[in-house]
């Protein structure tokens, strides 16, 4: 099939802008803009819920460090093993690319709960109800990072975007229906929050969160090139079969038995 109607062509420079020795890319920077619009509603939150806003300083030092340290291992173990196993110096140069939004996901989860435990108030699963609005809000900035840096490329379709800087097709913009879906889902999570926060049992709207964005995630996949090098030949992507266990996760935390919380 012949690809000729093109919408327009994209070759954005990812780099911001270069002061000496400092490069800044628009990656990076919506990556930071997302965690600072994060504590700030964050902080929102805990004054509205009579919380000690102080106590984000070290929530957020261990969900920066879940982020980054479970995103670059997800992707070295789910999407080019092969290579980091033979390069294992490689693993440490995250500058260089390579953060899976799957493995983030655990990794804020697990940070969140060991947290949890050494604070023992409040529950992780009162962070999450709170935390996962402003996760959705940060996603949605990071996949306008990846279209600045013309990466997580769509599949070929007429009267799509050519991103020049991977070939000359035009092709899906994923990365902005991963962006807009990701910004539908801050929406929605933050108007259950303010309308049944009180009420909804503790997990509920992170479930909910997590059946959405990754069910919303399991179909844009259907529109992405396969970015793990072993993926080609499967039926499923890499993406698709990591979402469905966060999705079941989702569930179960949505229709398990529970009580609602008394976090002060």
């Amino acid at each position: 099939m012949e690809y000729t109607d093109v919408l327009f062509h994209w070759n954005a420079d990812p780099v911001l802008f270069t002061l000496g020795p400092l490069t800044v890319y628009w990656y990076g920077l919506l990556f930071a803009t997302g965690f600072l619009i994060g504590l700030q509603i964050m902080q929102w939150i805990y004054k509205r819920e009579q919380r000690n806003t102080n106590e984000l300083d070290s929530l957020f030092i261990y969900i920066l460090a879940g982020t980054v340290i479970g995103a670059r291992l997800g992707h070295v173990l789910f999407y080019d093993p092969a290579y980091y196993f033979s390069n294992p110096l490689e693993i440490l140069k995250i500058w260089e690319g390579g953060l899976a939004s799957h493995g983030g996901t655990v990794g804020i989860i697990i940070a969140i709960i060991l947290y949890s435990r050494k604070q023992g108030n409040p529950g992780w699963l009162w962070i999450l109800d709170r935390f996962c609005m402003t996760a959705a809000l940060g996603g949605a900035l990071i996949r306008i990072g990846n279209f600045f840096n013309s990466e997580i490329i769509g599949t070929p379709v007429n009267g799509g975007i050519v991103f020049d800087r991977f070939d000359s097709l035009p092709r899906h913009p994923v990365q902005l229906y991963e962006s807009f879906s990701y910004l539908l889902i801050f929406i929605i999570t933050l108007i259950v929050y303010k309308r049944y926060g009180k009420t909804l049992k503790d997990g509920r709207i992170f479930g909910l969160f997590m059946i959405i964005l990754f069910s919303s995630r399991f179909i844009l996949e259907f529109f992405k090139t396969r970015q793990a090098v072993y993926a080609h030949t499967m039926d499923l992507s890499v993406g698709q079969w990591l979402s469905i266990p966060l999705v079941l996760f989702g569930l179960w935390l949505v229709l398990k038995p529970g009580k609602k919380s008394t976090t002060t």
